[in-house]
């Protein structure tokens, strides 16, 4: 078995710019490397020349995430965003060609009067044959409407469907992750009691009044989910840029507002109905996955929301269903800014390629699939051939970056939504006339 490493993040960032560095938000200095980093946010800056903005640029901390994890090896995979609500992911380039069928799809719930400001936004997609599914929500406000966020949550698990013949909805995945700003509040307790439990670090105290634990009890579609202890502070809510409770007038009690549960899919119940289909169970025995949870812990160092952020780590333990690319690419010769470069491609299994499928060239670094340096379109005549046919590929001299470096190839799938597959990487080197230039002048003077 495999053992993944995934480092989650919600936070209600309460309509703030991010800070200068999220480096300890990620645990980017941590001794355990990462391999998916998948984050949500609420409340991001949402006015509406903001929000149209975004639509042609990304917003600020998205470009705060890509900017600190590119560095480091991880390539941004996909977001959604629907208004305040922002999910994004982030892999190793190394899992890349094992992400596949990416959806993603939005909910809005409005039961109050502000239509769109809450909802659900979600991502779906098969990792190493798993399907695995994470729901950001921000569900509704307010200490007597815990009845109200679970219509909420069971309206957004109700809308969103996926166009997946097998998982059309966010509880057929095997493992779904659900998170966000789920706005549950700490009932019954007086001020007092909560801070100066929270002050002496005696959370357990107000466990069995914190409204999603007392939920869980009675609502069967909760009891699937899993959730580690809250041995953290209260999320909410905070004076900016400190780690005192409110102190505004409005006085609002501590609580866990800000959560992430997981639920790994129930095994089917075999019936007597021979028309069921038991493969599913078949193969889950036969490729089971089990998640356990790292840490569970909020960082309170960060304050430029009224919220703190709450970070989950998780590793995943599973036998890889697949473990070969649908394309392998191979470069041919030297590459230089000076001459016609050329590249081969194979396609190994039949997938649903496209004539808008291309293939890029990334210096390592890269953000996102559409941070490449040049890139070229599959031709339409290779889309109707064969598997295993060597397709040939030149790209002009012309179209090559003046950047030396060290690049790879890369095969965007247009109907997966993702880069598929990568070439070894290999160096572009400079311009001839650039490169002997200094062995010139050397020449010269000794």
């Amino acid at each position: 078995a495999s053992f993944l490493r995934l480092h989650m993040v919600t936070w209600n960032v309460g309509t703030a710019e991010p800070p200068a560095d999220v480096r300890s938000l990620l645990h980017l200095d941590s001794q355990q490397a990462t391999d998916l980093y998948v984050i949500g946010l609420q409340e991001v800056n949402a006015n509406p020349v903001r929000y149209i903005s975004d639509l042609i640029s990304e917003d600020s901390w998205s470009h705060l995430l890509m900017d600190t994890l590119a560095p480091m090896g991880y390539i941004k995979v996909t977001s959604v965003r629907m208004q305040g609500l922002l999910l994004i992911l982030f892999a190793k380039q190394v899992h890349l060609p094992f992400i596949r069928d990416i959806q993603s799809t939005y909910t809005r719930t409005g039961l109050f009067g502000y239509w769109g400001n809450k909802g659900g936004v979600s991502v779906r997609f098969s990792f190493y044959g798993h399907m695995l599914c994470f729901l950001n929500c921000h569900l509704a406000a307010h200490m007597n409407y815990a009845l109200q966020r679970m219509d909420e949550f069971e309206y957004i698990l109700d809308m969103q469907d996926f166009d997946m013949y097998n998982t059309p909805q966010v509880l057929d995945h095997k493992v779904v992750f659900w998170f966000g700003d789920l706005n549950f509040r700490i009932a019954d307790h007086g001020m007092h009691f909560l801070r100066s439990s929270i002050n002496n670090g005696r959370f357990n105290l107000l466990w069995n009044r914190d409204q999603l634990t007392m939920m869980k009890k009675k609502e069967a579609i909760l009891q699937e989910f899993e959730e580690g202890l809250l041995c953290f502070k209260p999320t909410y809510k905070f004076d900016r840029f400190s780690e005192t409770y409110d102190t505004s007038g409005k006085k609002r009690k501590p609580a866990w507002t800000d959560r992430i549960l997981w639920r790994i899919k129930p095994k089917a119940i075999d019936t007597e109905d021979e028309n069921r289909s038991t493969t599913s169970s078949a193969d889950d025995d036969e490729y089971p996955i089990k998640v356990t949870q790292g840490t569970y812990t909020c960082d309170v160092s960060y304050g430029v929301s009224d919220h703190k952020p709450v970070i989950g780590t998780f590793n995943l333990e599973m036998r890889k269903k697949v473990e070969t690319p649908l394309v392998t690419l191979t470069v041919e010769g030297r590459w230089s800014a000076d001459e016609d470069a050329t590249f081969t491609y194979t396609i190994l299994e039949n997938f649903e390629s496209s004539t808008w499928d291309w293939i890029g060239l990334y210096k390592i670094g890269f953000k996102s699939a559409s941070d490449y340096s040049t890139f070229a379109w599959v031709k339409d005549d290779e889309i109707a051939a064969n598997v295993h046919f060597l397709f040939q590929v030149q790209m002009s001299k012309s179209e090559l970056p003046l950047l030396a470096g060290d690049y790879v190839l890369g095969y965007y799938s247009t109907n997966m939504q993702t880069l598929i597959a990568f070439s070894p990487t290999f160096q572009v080197s400079f311009h001839k006339h650039i490169q002997y230039r200094p062995k010139v002048w050397k020449h010269y003077y000794f």
